[in-house]
């Protein structure tokens, strides 16, 4: 068969998603297949991604793409392409990640006006163990080559949904009645991204199947780069210490360039930023110092802001669409170009494991202690920043903070005992918490004679 060739300029090289034995990277080359031009259907074209043989080697396409119109999609458009992973010689228990379908079965061909090039459009048949992401077209009615594209071992995928109708047949005069829908993923778990291929779902018919059998995404997990946390402040002396310690990047998640909204159409932003960088630095704050030169003891109340801020995670997510402690994007995508996908952050990178709180509680918190005599107390609370950069380290929207309840720390001069953040139930004071100031329970080891608490107000 012949196929109208459309180079497009080669992005650079990105490095690819591995899953298991299967890599998965992005094209913005395609060959234009078909168009419904000269027919009396609505405006459609039928493309082939085309990973280049020099900078993707090796790489297939996962099925054809449908886009309405008929303008030409090369470096605008982004589709996900496949190659086998070399495994250097070692088998692998589960199986090649990708297989050749065995054959093709008939969905539509294109049967009407005598002024239109002929289509067929194909759905692959795969073998036992795999599945296929796409359907794939022909500009004659002959089965597409076993080699135009490649299926998908079937633990390395997710069942998927129908979304909007992208095309159908009507007024094209075929016997065959066709519809075409995008493929939607499901909701993310926390530290997952779904995402569709870029390819459609055929029927035969107008309506939307209710429960669609051959509908499936692509899956990978967040990976997040650990470094050690900072080191616990100890006090040493009777000196008021510094008001923040040294701040430490303890977390580094990387995100696709899908998953991230900065404002430029597909094709640019995944040749400007492949990949995006959500970076946490951890820091502990002062939260209160007190000095008892007395010899008696002396209970001590201070107030911590938190760093949450409504209005900044406001921004950040208009800027970025993205979500911190559930899976984003809240609705369907309507643009046809974009990677249709759902990804949620993992749960340790958001501290949402160990807070019962989280990110919507904004009320300051209320710490007392009961300093010793002849003691000096110092107060500490872990906050952490996140910043989202691209690739060339330039930063998208905002930056953010989050405040962990769960990490108060009290260090006094003279120790008296080991003083750690532990699991004892909190000591209770009947000094009453202002009006309107809120606060998480904190837990802390008290030393002897020592008493930390933290208020909530009602």
């Amino acid at each position: 068969m012949t196929i109208e060739d459309n180079i497009a300029a080669l992005p650079r090289q990105m490095e690819p998603i591995i899953q298991d034995s299967l890599l998965i990277s992005f094209t913005t080359e395609f060959n234009r297949v078909w168009s419904s031009n000269g027919s009396k259907a609505k405006p459609a074209t039928f493309w082939r991604p085309a990973p280049g043989p020099d900078a993707l080697p090796g790489y297939f396409p996962l099925g054809d793409v449908l886009i309405p119109g008929d303008a030409n999609i090369n470096g605008e458009v982004v589709a996900a392409v496949v190659c086998e992973r070399d495994l250097k010689g070692v088998a692998n228990a589960r199986g090649k990640a990708l297989a050749r379908p065995v054959d093709f079965e008939l969905v539509w061909k294109e049967t009407g006006a005598p002024n239109v090039a002929r289509l067929s459009i194909w759905r692959p048949l795969a073998p036992v163990g795999y599945v296929a992401l796409g359907q794939v077209c022909t500009n004659d009615h002959c089965k597409p080559s076993l080699n135009s594209m490649r299926c998908v071992r079937v633990d390395l995928v997710v069942a998927a949904n129908l979304g909007e109708l992208i095309w159908n047949d009507k007024g094209s005069g075929a016997k065959m009645s066709f519809s075409a829908f995008a493929i939607e993923p499901p909701t993310a778990a926390a530290g997952d991204i779904l995402f569709a291929a870029g390819t459609f779902a055929g029927i035969q018919g107008y309506g939307k199947p209710a429960a669609p059998s051959s509908a499936y995404a692509l899956r990978m997990q967040i990976p997040v780069q650990l470094s050690e946390p900072p080191q616990a402040p100890v006090l040493g002396g009777y000196a008021k210490p510094p008001e923040s310690e040294p701040a430490t990047v303890t977390h580094v998640a990387r995100l696709p360039w899908f998953a991230v909204r900065d404002h430029a159409h597909p094709g640019e932003q995944f040749r400007n930023s492949p990949y995006y960088a959500l970076k946490r630095t951890d820091q502990y704050v002062l939260i209160g110092y007190e000095r008892n030169e007395s010899d008696t003891y002396r209970a001590k109340k201070w107030t911590a802001p938190r760093a949450q801020s409504a209005v900044t995670m406001r921004m950040f997510h208009s800027f970025t669409a993205m979500e911190i402690v559930k899976a984003w994007p809240s609705v369907p995508l309507s643009d046809i170009r974009m990677t249709r996908f759902s990804a949620c952050l993992p749960k340790a990178l958001t501290h949402t494991e160990a807070s019962s709180n989280g990110w919507n509680e904004l009320r300051p918190q209320i710490v007392i202690a009961m300093v010793p005599k002849q003691s000096a107390v110092a107060v500490y609370q872990m906050q952490s920043h996140y910043e989202l950069v691209r690739e060339d380290g330039t930063q998208v929207a905002v930056d953010f903070g989050y405040t962990d309840d769960s990490s108060v720390l009290l260090t006094q001069y003279p120790p008296q005992s080991i003083e750690s953040v532990g699991s004892c139930p909190s000591l209770t004071t009947d000094i009453p918490a202002e009006p309107g100031i809120d606060s998480a329970s904190v837990e802390a080891l008290p030393s002897p004679g020592l008493d930390v608490v933290t208020d909530s107000a009602p």
